[in-house]
């Protein structure tokens, strides 16, 4: 998969756990297609009989259910066998963006912790822009693979509507095929 590509897709992964999506992020998605069909055809489905106004509150509710109320998409608080949420250099998550040279900036985050999955996301993005590719391995293999998989999938079940339910796998299989991908580029944490 072209680095472009995976760009775009880690983008759009911290931007749909970061927080619920909009109005405007609503009819941007029910416009395309291509993505909707590669969420998930009972995405697809849903999206194309339903109202902007009923995908707008039935996602509202679904995240702040599965992401803000009900869990928290933050490795500290899954990893941590005291289910605490850890901050500043603490952090092993911290500690990994600054050696890589990461600018986290937390006060213009719509997130407080350096280590949920928008964010950890979102440091993805920064590598691949980057073109680190040792980086991206490291990371993937230290960090979000440990953690956001197992997470996922006991989320995915008290999902509400397609679109969480659809978004559970296709994230679990992006990262699986991007990872297993990046192994064969670069050979691994070896190389």
């Amino acid at each position: 998969m072209e680095d472009k590509t995976r760009l775009y897709i880690y983008a759009f992964l911290s931007r749909v756990f970061t927080e619920e999506l909009d109005k405007k992020a609503i009819e941007d998605l029910s416009g395309n297609e291509d993505m909707l069909d590669t969420i998930g055809e009972e995405t697809r489905k849903w999206f194309a009989t339903e109202s902007i106004e009923n995908l707008e509150e039935a996602l509202n509710i679904d995240y702040n259910s599965l992401f803000r109320i009900n869990n928290h998409p933050i490795e500290s608080a899954i990893m941590d066998s005291k289910n605490e949420i850890l901050v500043g250099l603490q952090n092993p998550v911290m500690q990994f963006y600054f050696s890589h040279g990461y600018d986290l900036n937390l006060e213009g985050s719509k997130v407080y912790v350096p280590d949920h999955a928008g964010i950890e996301f979102g440091f993805m993005q920064s590598m691949i822009a980057a073109k680190e590719k040792m980086a991206q391995v490291e990371f993937l293999q230290t960090h979000l693979l440990q953690w956001i998989i197992p997470f996922l999938a006991a989320v995915k079940p008290t999902a509400q509507t397609p679109f969480y339910r659809d978004m559970c796998d296709f994230t679990t299989e992006f990262l699986l095929s991007d990872f297993s991908s990046l192994m064969e580029e670069t050979g691994g944490m070896d190389a």
